[in-house]
């Protein structure tokens, strides 16, 4: 029987209780040893409280532990846990009330429920995680089979066809996408690089597999002479002892670490991809065979000792690090140590002279450090231990000679830095960020820092990952597209950006192929601000979309620009709202690029020009790729050349898409201009709030007349040199008849215009002729004024 969604959150739900119950229950007791349930009970509501009175073990579900965690946040969890955290837990304690009500969930909803669910217990070091991932994964996998078999597009639905498709080799027959993105089974393995899965066996070969992951790797000039320097290191011919890797969230760290871990494996080299010039560069004939330690914060509880499978109870990182280097023999060294919580001193330096070459690997310290309290009442020891061990740890990396300790830590700003943010998914709360502070000066005296791929050098990485190797007589047809691009920015030079003109953007455009260099651009620079927008994964997820849709469809365009990227594709679109709030969906409907939307209808009303090439479509869709991450940026959106960079191929004309341009910033809800910007915005603007407004006026005369009439009315209290004003006078009888001189204003329903017998006319010489039943004696009293019947349809035009 098909398993349903409410089923699935239910699941999750009984998961999270289990994980999130030692720790709600560590850190409250580390704030206060003895009324910690009185803590938790005075958090809830009466029917909630009674799940955890006196009488034997409280009984914990999802939404008390959730309500004790938001409601004692600031007192004990925000000093272990960070913004991300809280803003999770929230959204669970909302999930979990719609659960409960049993609220249909779509799949979509259910994802992210599993997805918070996983990133909560994963801050927390929760067991429970992975298996919530997998059930996660299971259900994309269902989704994506679900969306295969329903697909009832027409073919190339998402498709540009330009000029330039018909002129230069379509990418697709110069470049293969490697097997997984062409079938969409990207969604899967998500571009996750996972160092404990891997340590444990687990995870896609991608990653699993040393030769496959070395195939698909792109090795950076950073991540060679990591390398290079990892095995001299563990030759004994020289090598920095400790080197730290430190980038921003989704930065390459942990590929990094893998790269380490699978050239140390015991492959042969010349079964890695790379690895012979690695070998050379070091000057070395062999790589040494190193036992490897794999310490992952986020996956070792210091709450939880472990117990593995010869019986040996771990309770400390330092215990797990001995037991990996050498089992239980070498555990026992400092078994007293790890039962007691003491940092094991020299008795490191033994161990990886005795066990070495040895390669200790750390990644998410921070995660680990900051569920430590300040008192020894958990297994795994207090804070100020955790920091003794760091420092035995280096000082003993160094002393070994034949070690080589590699450590993960966030690139944020410290605690004294007037630029610390509250909102670091890697550092977490206060303690988070101290531990941060306290580990790098303890590493930072003697590690030799790394630093992360540059934005050329990601075009290869994602290159590789995505598509197979062009084959040798293929080149040629690639570089014959990067000269028509390139000869296209030189000849229309004022029309594109400054930096289109040279020759090395020729080489960008070579080295991007079969994906524009500005769309990696706007990736790397505007998305890869959000915070949850992991570099290199981020990309990998969104073209990996782009690619499968394309592929699927059969684009035949020479290269991938922003304005070929099939944004009314449901995956797509997905990756490209992920990482922002949830009103961007209906603006894409309605403005970008919906199946109704704005820029079609344009195209289709110019079908002989702008819908020739499907222009306004194009521009649309590049301009929400270069603004939708820029919202809150100082200079928000993109100037008009860099527009017609996303859109124009050659043969095309760039004045076309300025035209579309035009046309669409004069009618879109919410697309906004200042000068040569552009930017789409969650707001509609004044403009088309006002024009909105008058259409709804159009379809209410009565309303706007009785509207001018009150005005009107209000205005002529106002006599001026008149004894009188009529005002709006429905007959003569309306208009008295003596001798004093009166102004008579006509209503709007009778205009005045050059024509014989307006309407103006007739009905003042009805009033000027008689007063009712009876002819009117003073008719040269009365001064009649009226609308202008041209400036009237003026006004109703342009209301």
């Amino acid at each position: 029987m098909a398993v349903t969604n409410l089923e699935r959150i239910g699941k999750a739900m009984e998961l999270l209780t289990d994980g999130l119950r030692p720790f709600v229950e560590a850190e409250l007791k580390a704030k206060d040893a003895q009324g910690w349930l009185d803590l938790a009970r005075d958090s809830l509501p009466d029917a909630q409280a009674r799940l955890l009175s006196d009488a034997g073990e409280p009984r914990w579900d999802a939404a008390s532990l959730l309500a004790v965690m938001w409601n004692q946040w600031n007192s004990v969890f925000r000093r272990i846990l960070g913004n991300a955290e809280r803003s999770l837990v929230q959204e669970l304690r909302d999930a979990r009330n719609l659960w409960a009500h049993q609220r249909p969930q779509s799949s979509d909803d259910t994802d992210r429920v599993l997805d918070s669910i996983a990133r909560l217990l994963a801050a927390v070091s929760a067991p429970q995680a992975d298996e919530v991932q997998k059930m996660k994964h299971e259900l994309r996998r269902l989704t994506f089979d679900e969306q295969v078999r329903g697909e009832k597009r027409k073919a190339g639905g998402s498709l540009i066809e330009t000029a330039a498709a018909s002129a230069l080799k379509p990418w697709r027959e110069i470049v293969t996408p490697h097997a997984d993105v062409a079938s969409g089974r990207y969604q899967q393995a998500e571009f996750a690089a996972d160092l404990w899965q891997v340590h444990l066996g687990e995870g896609t070969d991608e990653y699993r597999n040393p030769k496959e992951f070395f195939r698909r790797t792109y090795l950076t000039e950073s991540l060679k002479r990591l390398l290079v320097g990892a095995t001299q290191r563990l030759s004994g011919t020289g090598g920095d002892p400790v080197v730290q890797l430190q980038t921003n969230f989704g930065g390459g760290k942990t590929h990094s670490m893998l790269a380490l871990y699978h050239l140390l494996s015991g492959e042969r080299p010349s079964d890695l991809a790379g690895v012979d010039a690695i070998l050379a560069e070091a000057q070395i004939t062999s790589l040494p065979v190193a036992g490897r330690v794999v310490l992952v914060g986020n996956k070792i509880s210091p709450g939880n000792p472990v117990t593995k499978a010869d019986g040996t109870v771990v309770r400390t990182l330092w215990g797990e690090l001995a037991y990996q280097l050498g089992g239980k023999r070498a555990f026992d060294r400092i078994a007293n140590d790890d039962e007691r919580a003491t940092s094991p001193g020299d008795a490191l330096r033994e161990l990886f002279v005795e066990y070495g070459p040895c390669l200790i690997l750390v990644d998410e310290w921070v995660a680990y450090a900051r569920q430590l309290h300040d008192q020894s009442d958990l297994p795994a020891g207090s804070f100020e231990t955790m920091f003794t061990f760091a420092q035995a740890l280096t000082e003993s990396a160094k002393l070994a000679k034949n070690c080589l300790l590699v450590i993960s830590l966030p690139a944020s700003d410290t605690t004294a830095s007037p630029r610390a943010t509250s909102d670091d998914v890697e550092v977490g709360g206060i303690r988070g960020r101290e531990a941060l502070d306290r580990l790098r000066n303890v590493v930072g005296r003697l590690e030799s820092s790394w630093r992360p791929a540059t934005a050329e050098e990601g075009f290869e990485i994602v290159r590789r990952r995505l598509f197979e190797p062009i084959a040798g007589d293929q080149f040629k047809f690639r570089d014959v597209t990067a000269r028509a691009f390139s000869d296209l920015y030189q000849a229309q030079s004022a029309e594109f950006p400054l930096e289109c003109r040279s020759e090395d953007y020729m080489k960008r455009i070579q080295a991007a192929f079969p994906i524009h260099p500005e769309i990696f651009d706007r990736l790397y620079g505007d998305w890869s601000t959000l915070v949850k927008f992991q570099r290199t994964r981020g990309v990998l997820r969104l073209m990996s979309a782009v690619i499968h849709s394309l592929w699927e469809n059969g684009d035949r365009n020479p290269l991938i620009l922003p304005s070929t990227i099939p944004i009314d594709d449901g995956r797509v679109q997905s990756e490209l709202t992920r990482y922002l709030s949830d009103n961007w969906a209906p603006i894409i409907e309605k403005d970008v690029d919906g199946p109704g939307s704005l820029p079609i209808q344009i195209d289709a009303a110019q079908s002989s020009t702008l819908g020739k090439v499907q222009a306004t479509r194009r521009v649309a869709r590049t301009i929400y790729l270069g603004s939708a991450p820029t919202l809150d940026a100082a200079h928000r959106g993109l100037e008009d050349r860099r527009v017609k960079l996303g859109c124009v191929m050659p043969g095309e004309t760039p004045a076309v898409f300025g035209d579309a341009l035009r046309r669409l910033a004069a009618a879109a809800t919410y697309l906004y201009q200042d000068g040569p910007r552009f930017w789409y915005a969650t707001q509609p603007t004044v403009t088309k709030l006002a024009e909105d407004r008058a259409e709804q006026l159009k379809r209410d005369p009565d309303k706007v007349m009785h509207e001018l009439d009150g005005r009107l009315r209000t205005d002529l209290r106002r006599t001026g040199d008149f004894v009188r004003v009529h005002a709006l006078p429905q007959s003569g009888q309306d208009v008295a008849d003596d001798m004093d001189a009166r102004l008579v204003v006509l209503s709007i329903d009778h205009p005045y215009s050059k024509e014989m017998g307006n309407k103006a006319v007739t009905v003042a010489k009805s009033i000027l002729e008689s007063r009712g039943s009876s002819p009117r004696l003073y008719q040269n009293t009365l001064v009649f004024l009226a609308v202008d019947q041209a400036r009237w349809q003026d006004l109703n035009r342009f209301a």
